[in-house]
């Protein structure tokens, strides 16, 4: 504070610090493009400050602020501003500064004459913003203005001091109390008055008149009166708003100037205790004092301490398909504040899908990828979009259907990223072969195409979502995902019940883990594990009722998004794919060794909503597997191409080369001889 004499230091008000955020320049951007375009007009915004005494003292606008009521928050303060926005760089830098902030003060010096503002104090406060926008490179040049006349000049009849000087911690509490009472539109600027032993937190109406002349003396009993105000600053000195308010109360009653007046800077704790507020004893020196034709001040300094100006470059937030990617993630990063503090994003961002089936399982997956943060999603179809489609596939529109229908795995890529424009999505088109559908000569080439095809795309991603139609569909990007050590999640439906499960990856060297808790996750079964007979061609001979998948509309929604969960819960295993998937134990008797990030893995998940009943069965992969053992993908790796004919072109093959067949014959024969025993026991009753 600056001195006038040994007794007396004249007050420095600390200012206003203005903080915008992006969504301020959002909201303006559609403004100007959509409704305002060359319009020039001012417009009435809102911002609000914090009294808190542990929050920086700023005020904020965000994209709010063009509401047209404000919001209302706890320990914060509605402010009504002023946005001009010019249209070129020009007209922004020309206008003449300091004729803008007196004709904002003119306005505000009307309403303080009137008295106003005694029934509504907030409106003593005011703000202006000065702008432009370049919308071509996301360049906002502003400067905010914060208005008061620049006199009186006040001074402090002694140093400044806390409210426990004056009050007992039981008037303070009364204080704190009663003014959280009080309307958010009185709590800016208000008084105390002395009531006995106690004091009362009153509305300036209740002590002011607005039909008094100024010139009549002041019947306000100062002895027994403070003035208030919420007060932002976290330091001795007071903040902008007394400086408004003072001039306010002498333009009320001159008489004031001569006298000393109490004023309290309320500072709340975050649970609204005001122990941290100030008292102020003011006073007028004469011999400083300038005649009344005063100017107004209020524009805030820069980075550089500079009247000037700022810039927000929002080139790299404000580029819609940027924001919309920022903004997609933003209820992920809300989980790492306090939910979930471990959880790792980058690699869910960085993880590579390939979704099988772009159907209604497939679409289901998709979005709830998306919903997570996945960022690189491939598709494989080979059907087209039917007018029975977009009902219950949530990726296709009716526009999709047109003219024939376009292909499932192009539409989805493409439908998805209207939804998000940064996700990597692509739709391969090609029918996967399939064990029982024999290949002719004519289709050979075809089916080699589509072979490599299919390996290429299982290699180049981390991820396998198997979310096909039939059973044999199934088969060959098991095995191939299975030789390649992918991560696979299957999904399969029924009329009411749905199968979500994840495979298991091992090498003949490797030995079982398993116990009466959990099973190694690199030892878990496939789909195929609990099969003893091979796949075929399950569309031969089917009515169309059983050739569709006809469920109940809530099964692939749900499938889907635990088919999503599983991975998500896998990759946030600190043994990614070889996490455990823990059985028979209670949420008290789980080791925490065994969970994830977001808990326990299950294997499979099997679903029925005729009983809304849940099971995890939980199987070890099947030595004589048609997928996964290590014989199938021994001949894989051996004969290749050879050994894939062989078992398109033979519905027993399979079972021949794991010993299916030689199992079935054994079974039988147990069974004849079973039964032959009853028989003799049967004949010699």
């Amino acid at each position: 504070m600056s001195t006038i004499d040994d007794k007396q230091d004249i007050i420095q008000y600390v200012p206003f610090m203005s903080f915008v955020h992006p969504s301020f320049w959002h909201s303006l951007t559609e403004m100007k493009l959509n409704v305002d375009k060359l319009n020039e007009n001012t417009k009435q915004i809102y911002g609000r400050y914090s009294y808190r005494d542990d929050i920086i003292s700023v005020l904020e606008v965000d994209g709010t602020s063009f509401n047209k009521d404000p919001e209302t928050e706890f320990h914060y303060i509605n402010v009504t501003g002023t946005l001009m926005n010019k249209n070129t760089i020009e007209d922004f830098k020309n206008i003449d500064k300091a004729a803008l902030i007196n004709s904002v003060g003119e306005i505000m010096r009307a309403n303080i004459q009137i008295k106003s503002w005694i029934d509504n104090p907030n409106s003593l406060l005011n703000f202006f913003v000065l702008s432009f926008a370049d919308l071509k490179k996301f360049h906002y040049y502003y400067w905010f203005a914060f208005p008061a006349p620049s006199q009186p000049v006040v001074c402090l009849k002694e140093k400044c001091k806390n409210i426990s000087t004056c009050f007992n911690e039981k008037q303070i509490k009364d204080i704190s109390q009663s003014y959280q009472l009080l309307e958010i539109s009185q709590k800016c600027f208000f008084a105390i008055v002395k009531d006995g032993d106690s004091y009362n937190v009153v509305t300036l109406s209740k002590i002011l008149d607005k039909n008094r002349n100024k010139d009549e003396e002041s019947n306000i009993d100062l002895t027994n009166t403070f003035f208030a105000f919420a007060d932002h600053s976290n330091c001795e000195n007071p903040g902008w708003p007394l400086r408004i308010f003072l001039a306010a109360l002498f333009e009320y009653c001159p008489d004031l100037s001569k006298k000393i007046i109490k004023v309290i800077g309320i500072r709340c704790s975050k649970n609204g205790a005001i122990n941290n507020s100030q008292i102020y004893n003011i006073t007028v020196p004469e011999t400083i004092q300038t005649p009344q034709n005063v100017g107004w001040v209020g524009w805030e300094r820069n980075e550089r301490g500079n009247f000037g100006p700022k810039l927000a470059n929002m080139s790299s937030s404000m580029d819609p398909v940027k924001l919309a990617d920022t903004s997609s993630d933003l209820n992920i990063k809300l989980m790492k504040w306090r939910l979930v503090p471990d959880l790792d994003v980058t690699i869910m961002k960085e993880t590579k899908c390939l979704l099988l089936g772009a159907g209604t399982l497939g679409c289901h997956v998709a979005r709830d990828l998306l919903a997570w943060g996945f960022r690189h999603i491939t598709f494989i179809d080979s059907g087209k979009v039917s007018y029975s489609n977009p009902t219950r596939q949530v990726l296709y529109t009716y526009q999709d259907c047109l003219n024939g229908g376009r292909k499932k795995s192009e539409a989805a890529a493409d439908n998805l990223k209207l939804i998000l424009p940064t996700v990597q999505s692509k739709g391969l088109v090609f029918h996967i072969p399939m064990p029982g559908h024999p290949i002719g000569e004519s289709l050979k080439d075809e089916t080699v195409t589509n072979i490599e095809l299919l390996t290429e795309a299982i290699k180049d991603h981390d991820v396998i979502f198997l979310l096909l139609d039939t059973r044999e569909a199934r088969w060959l990007p098991t095995l191939i995902s299975a030789h390649y050590g992918k991560i696979t999640i299957n999904a399969a439906l029924g009329f009411d019940s749905y199968l979500v499960m994840r495979h298991g990856i091992s090498s003949a060297q490797e030995e079982t883990s398993i116990n009466s808790t959990f099973v190694s996750g690199d030892q878990l079964g496939c789909y195929f594990c609990n099969d003893v007979t091979a796949p075929g061609n399950s569309l031969k001979d089917r009515t169309l009722d059983q050739q569709c998948t006809v469920s109940r509309a809530g099964v692939a929604a749900i499938a889907g998004a635990l088919a999503v969960e599983l991975l998500v819960g896998t990759l946030q295993h600190p043994l990614r794919v070889k996490a455990p998937a823990v059985y028979n134990l209670t949420d008290e008797e789980l080791d925490p060794k065994l969970q994830g990030v977001l808990g326990p893995i299950p294997h499979s998940i099997r679903g029925f909503l005729h009983s809304y009943q849940t099971v995890l069965p939980t199987c070890t992969k099947f030595k004589q597997c048609i997928a996964c053992s290590e014989v199938v993908i021994g001949k894989y790796k051996e004969e290749g191409l050879d050994f894939l004919m062989n078992v398109f072109n033979s519905g027993t093959y399979l079972e021949d080369v794991t010993g299916l067949s030689e199992l079935q014959l054994t079974a039988e024969m147990t069974e004849i001889l079973t039964l032959s025993d009853e028989d003799q026991d049967t004949t010699s009753i």
